[in-house]
């Protein structure tokens, strides 16, 4: 097998080939993470509207400004 090296902070350390992360590994974290953006999404973007899962504008208020900065207009 072919030796490869990293240069890292003026230190070569030697790496064996074939170093991928099969899908299998990474489909669940894949999944988990696209999960936690569509939920911080959805609260950004819609709560306190017209779909609104709390009642009151607690939501709304904790994330105004990131509603503005990202675009997505309240009022």
């Amino acid at each position: 097998m072919a030796t490869t090296t990293l240069f890292a902070e003026d230190i070569f350390i030697p790496l064996q080939g074939g170093s991928t992360i099969p899908l299998r590994e990474i489909l669940p974290w894949a999944i988990f993470g696209t999960l936690l953006a569509l939920i911080f999404l959805y609260f950004v973007s819609t709560e306190q509207g017209a779909f609104s899962l709390f009642k009151g504008m607690y939501v709304h208020e904790f994330v105004h400004d990131g509603r503005h900065l990202l675009g997505f207009p309240c009022h």
